[in-house]
């Protein structure tokens, strides 16, 4: 039996499991699919919320953390595996945002570099933009992550470690509850029906994460959120940096792709690509980067965000049961938020100072309460 047991082997689970191992525990996690192969691979790995300002500091807290995080993490992987997450600091262009200086305000009150540019600044560090905007706001210290390489790596890391047991093709039919404890899962393993037991359990499920609190008596808002994107391939590097406009973003990569997206669908549990979503970004990135217009599209697909309400993720025991925990409810920044939000609950799990308040996170502080069971 483990000590921990982790559902669901996205970002979250796979950085919470890697924590809790390091901190000497014994782990299990186990995934219904691959691991990695969801939203955390679906995303763009912008390491920063879009128009950053417009998040809460809950929010905001977490992303400064994650962010400084960054560096050490991608360049840990690497060495662990030999898989390069790609993390580069290439920067953040967001073109003529219209609350310019309620974002200066909170660059400054948060200490985050962050400059004001005219047209001619623009063009020179992004001569193949389009012109016609009247001003930027550009944020030199954002990074991007090539995200299907960060999960590689991290399922890499996890395999390397002796205390890990990572199970995939693992679907979970039921939970075993007695008292206010869960006492053990069952799962679907190669057709055959497998009970795993821990001592404590961590629920990380991203957007099937409320379906599973369902089975606990448990009303979790966390919701899918349907985003499309697009896949371009150049011969030569057309954007030095991220750009954002209207909500739409580009996303260079070392490789000369690059990323566009996206949609905001409300459309449950449906990942299906769509015709109109393709002509809609499209559009917007053609008319952001002309030269994408003589490019055909490589590559669509879909992905589901985690929406909890606010865009605050939940963090933190369960109410009613004194051995489950979760982590879910990123939203648009599961990337963004993951490894702040992982140490937050590894630090929670091994009853140790925590280096951001736990409390805007806290499920039962924000009014998650169990029903009869």
């Amino acid at each position: 039996m483990s000590d921990f047991l982790i559902c669901g082997g996205g970002v979250s689970g796979m950085l919470v499991a890697r924590g809790l191992s390091h901190h000497g525990a014994r782990v299990q996690l186990i995934e219904r699919g691959t691991c990695g192969q969801e939203a955390s691979w679906a995303g763009g790995g912008i390491v920063s919320p879009l128009y950053p300002w417009r998040y809460s500091d809950p929010v905001t807290a977490l992303a400064n953390r994650a962010q400084d995080a960054y560096p050490e993490l991608a360049q840990a992987l690497a060495t662990e595996t030999g898989i390069d997450p790609e993390l580069s600091v290439c920067g953040l262009l967001m073109l003529d945002a219209a609350d310019h200086e309620e974002a200066l305000q909170w660059a400054h009150r948060h200490d985050r570099p962050m400059q004001t540019w005219q047209p001619a600044q623009i063009q020179v560090r992004e001569p193949e933009l389009a012109e016609g905007s009247e001003r930027a706001l550009y944020m030199p210290a954002v990074a991007n992550i090539r995200n299907p390489r960060l999960v590689k790596a991290l399922a890499a890391s996890l395999r390397l470690q002796p205390r890990v047991d990572v199970c995939e093709q693992s679907e979970i039919l039921r939970i075993e509850t007695r008292g206010d404890r869960m006492t053990a899962v069952w799962v679907r393993q190669q057709n055959e029906e497998v009970r795993l037991q821990a001592d404590v359990f961590v629920l990380a499920a991203g957007a099937w994460t409320g379906q599973l609190l369902a089975q606990l008596g448990l009303a979790l808002p966390v919701t899918p959120v349907k985003g499309q994107m697009l896949l371009y391939k150049a011969e030569e590097a057309l954007l030095r940096g991220v750009v954002l406009s209207q909500g739409r973003y580009l996303i260079p990569r070392r490789d000369h792709h690059i990323l566009v997206g996206s949609t905001l669908e409300h459309a449950d549990f449906d990942k299906s690509i769509t015709e109109h979503a393709c002509d809609s970004l499209r559009a917007s990135a053609e008319r952001m980067l002309p030269a994408l217009s003589a490019l055909p599209v490589v590559q669509q697909w879909a992905g589901l965000r985690p929406a909890a309400p606010d865009g605050v993720p939940f963090i933190g025991r369960l109410p009613g049961f004194s051995n489950a925990f979760v982590n879910a409810g990123h939203y648009r920044n599961g990337l963004v938020l993951a490894p702040a939000s992982a140490d937050l609950l590894v630090e929670l799990l091994a009853n140790a100072p925590t280096g951001l308040d736990p409390r805007p996170y806290d499920p039962a502080l924000r009014g998650i309460k169990p029903t009869l069971r």
